[in-house]
């Protein structure tokens, strides 16, 4: 088919829960991706940050290929070889000594709110239930993450709401210093916020926000499903700030386009979770464990990270210098390969994502007037110059 006949048939069997373009993407490789008419794009989007090698990375595909021909499930009630390779990685590169696999970022926020209220209630504080998040914030779409997700527009139409959630301002530590109190089980944060219009902390507020749940009792969440896994050119989000959490969420880019999540945790946090507290049919099944040991692997062999902090840098300067010429752009903020470019006046950065895609850049937005760039980590300097040669050309008109 192509991409009419996709589009036509995707109205008539599929809800509408997406505003999608009319294009349907049929292959890609590295930074490119072909619709269904044979068009090529380059990629700045990736998935909203989950093709972290690109597409089709060799690595990842002959991992999929092996285990696909091997085994591809069994149950969590038996030990899964690659699971364990898997949380045995990401347990030597993080804070974490303890691993709980899930299938995506707000299965992974769902695990790590209810680890903090069991481990709460095995403290002996059955009245700590409360989750402190950030106004902006954005941790899933399942009725627990989307209340703890500050942002109104996404709750309209669910209502009631779950309780015992409470937001508060961004990147304010007193703020969030007058939140947490008595009934707060934990502090749930991004460490550069993504949906909320990639909105990076000053520094120190994390930190903050460590020392504010270690004097109160309360738990410190982080959620790295958008930042994790060398998005912003560090393994987690949070080293660039050196603040440890108690717990964390991956997801995105942790399989490279398979679908898989994770909670971390410290021992003594995740010892709350035993036999029967928490569970989930397909977490870390072997295909998806297998495919992310490929993802991280590959990102520790190949100096995956050093190269996104180097092409993140280049990224970032040479859309500064744009913003500097150029009165459509109110500011460039960002870390790594994780950048947004917000409009001036408030203007919707939407229609500039249908132009660019017009010339043959994929991007996003995030929230109404922020344009979003989050390419794979691999992506080329040219790749970028020939998408800043477009942006600047609709800037300028």
């Amino acid at each position: 088919m192509n991409n009419q006949e996709i589009v036509a048939a995707a109205g008539q069997v599929l809800m509408p829960t997406y505003a999608r373009f009319p294009l349907a993407l049929v292959r890609g490789e590295g930074t490119r991706v072909w619709d269904a008419d044979g068009r090529v794009y380059l990629d700045f989007l990736a998935g909203i940050a989950v093709c972290a090698l690109g597409h089709c990375h060799p690595a990842l595909v002959a991992a999929i290929r092996e285990q696909a021909g091997t085994l591809l499930h069994v149950s969590n009630l038996y030990h899964i070889e690659p699971q364990v390779r898997l949380a045995r990685l990401l347990v030597e590169q993080t804070f974490a000594d303890k691993v709980f696999f899930c299938n995506s970022g707000a299965e992974a926020n769902e695990a790590a709110i209810k680890l903090a209220r069991k481990w709460q209630k095995d403290q002996g504080q059955p009245d700590r239930t409360e989750i402190v998040s950030a106004l902006q914030s954005f941790h899933g779409r399942t009725l627990a993450t989307l209340t703890a997700t500050g942002q109104d527009k996404v709750k309209i139409g669910f209502a009631p709401l779950p309780t015992g959630f409470l937001t508060v301002p961004y990147d304010d530590a007193a703020a969030l210093d007058a939140a947490v109190g008595e009934h707060t089980a934990a502090v749930l944060l991004e460490p550069v916020q993504g949906e909320g219009g990639i909105r990076v902390p000053s520094p120190g507020y994390l930190q903050a926000a460590r020392e504010i749940c270690d004097r109160a009792g309360a738990l410190l969440i982080l959620d790295e499903v958008q930042t994790g896994i060398g998005r912003t050119g560090l393994f987690l989000g949070c080293d660039h700030e050196g603040v440890a959490p108690d717990i964390c969420s991956l997801a995105k880019g942790l399989g490279g386009g398979v679908a898989i999540g994770a909670c971390l945790a410290t021992d003594a946090v995740a010892s709350s979770f035993g036999p029967g507290t928490h569970a989930t049919t397909f977490g870390g099944n072997p295909l998806a464990t297998a495919a992310a040991c490929a993802v991280v692997q590959t990102l520790l062999d190949e100096g995956v990270l050093g190269r996104c902090r180097e092409t993140g840098a280049y990224f970032m300067e040479r859309l500064k210098a744009l913003a500097s010429t150029s009165a459509a752009v109110a500011a460039v903020r960002g870390r790594g390969l994780l950048i947004g470019v917000e409009l001036a006046g408030g203007r919707p950065a939407g229609p500039l994502v249908g132009e660019l895609m017009d010339r043959g850049f994929l991007a996003g937005t995030a929230g109404e007037s922020v344009l979003r760039f989050a390419p794979p980590l691999t992506v080329e300097p040219n790749e970028i110059d020939a998408l800043l040669a477009a942006l600047g050309d609709l800037l300028a008109d």
